[in-house]
């Protein structure tokens, strides 16, 4: 049984959320009894672009700070990162640092803020579509690693939390180089679990106080869910927190393929709750994306016609002119290369996108929607 530790926690108050960080974590008795003084703790908290905290799209600083006060009470040094949509420079670093919360979190805590973009390539054995990769070399040099996720929607994976989480372990465009390579749900959800098991992070933390639903996961809508997550499996984690915001684990790719690779079931029943017990807990749930299993119709049409539908009704990112500046971020971070500015503003051809929705995730103004066609929206289930 794994365990996992639910808290209710009811706003960002600092002082509320360091106590209910403290209960969260003193109620996993065993990172006490693993974490070494003077050891170097890394958390990963969900820095996907420059938005401030209140748009529940990033780990918000008040979580983060609590974390880092956790460690640092330990007898740890700590040191915040993660590596962002975009180019992974310096200057960008301090740009998302600096919108994010995290400049003040190191100053109220001395802790560090990481700066090295530089990277190592690993040797992955147990991989299945990462067995050599890049990751970000400051996650190599650490004694332990903390998932500090956010707990939202995600237009191509259905959902992000702790597993998601580490795709920022990535550097920079590499990011783009492995969507382009793995272009469909079933090889991203692996190599996001690959990344996942080379990370192996000793600990994953799930900021649900705010989280986001519908077209996430930077352009949904922000939710009041009111928890802390926490636990030593980041698999067991994002199967109680997706039930819970009313997603069904195993229909999650991650969850998926960790149960095929026999890594963790994705069943509640294999989980030992401390703290809340779900059946405590009832939140209205979740809308779902309007991309959702966008790449993967599993069986409910006969196989024959699934390239077909796929390749005709798959929903697709439409630009909102009216919205767009033509900043070019859009082309700058598409895998395929498929959005051309060329014109003066963006213009997709569909032939070449492979619906991974970066675009959408990082487009600063929210001026891309997805446009879900009629057939493709009779075929799939919303939930």
């Amino acid at each position: 049984m794994e365990k996992v530790s639910i808290v209710k926690c009811d706003s960002y108050d600092y002082q509320l959320v360091e106590g209910k960080i403290f209960e969260c974590l003193d109620n996993i008795n065993e990172i006490k009894d693993k974490v070494k003084r003077d050891s170097k703790v890394l958390i990963k908290a969900n820095l996907l672009r420059k938005n401030s905290p209140d748009d529940a799209i990033t780990t918000h600083p008040a979580v983060v700070e609590a974390i880092v006060r956790y460690f640092q009470k330990l007898g740890c040094t700590v040191l915040v990162g993660d590596s962002p949509g975009g180019p992974f420079t310096e200057k960008s670093l301090r740009a998302v640092y600096r919108a994010t919360g995290m400049f003040e979190v190191q100053e109220r805590t001395g802790c560090e803020l990481n700066f090295d973009i530089s990277y190592n390539e690993v040797k992955n054995d147990k991989a299945k579509m990462l067995k050599n990769m890049k990751i970000v070399k400051a996650f190599d040099e650490v004694d332990y690693v903390v998932s500090a996720a956010k707990l939202k929607t995600h237009a191509m994976m259905t959902y992000t939390g702790a597993v998601k989480n580490l795709y920022g372990t990535i550097p920079g465009v590499t990011k783009a180089e492995y969507h382009f390579k793995m272009n469909n749900i079933d090889n991203f959800a692996n190599a996001l679990v690959d990344i996942c098991e080379y990370v192996s992070p000793d600990l994953s933390i799930i900021d649900g106080v705010e989280g986001m639903e519908g077209d996430g996961p930077s352009s949904g809508d922000k939710r009041f869910v009111g928890l802390i997550l926490a636990s030593k499996n980041p698999y067991a984690l994002d199967t109680v927190a997706s039930k819970l915001i009313g997603i069904t684990p195993l229909s999650i790719p991650t969850l998926k393929v960790a149960k095929n690779r026999k890594i963790f079931s994705g069943e509640i029943k294999d989980v030992e709750f401390i703290g809340l017990n779900p059946d405590e807990i009832d939140i209205e749930p979740f809308k779902l994306p309007s991309s959702m299993n966008v790449n993967f119709i599993g069986g409910r049409v006969p196989k024959f016609l699934e390239n077909w539908i796929l390749n005709n009704f798959r929903p697709s990112p439409v630009f909102d002119y009216d919205i767009c500046v033509s900043c070019g971020v859009c082309a700058e971070n598409c895998p395929p290369k498929a959005i051309d500015m060329s014109n003066g503003r963006p213009e997709v051809d569909l032939k070449r996108c492979i619906r991974c929705f970066c675009c959408h995730e990082l487009c600063p103004k929210k001026a891309i929607d997805i446009k879900k066609h009629i057939i493709h929206e009779r075929i799939f289930n919303r939930r």
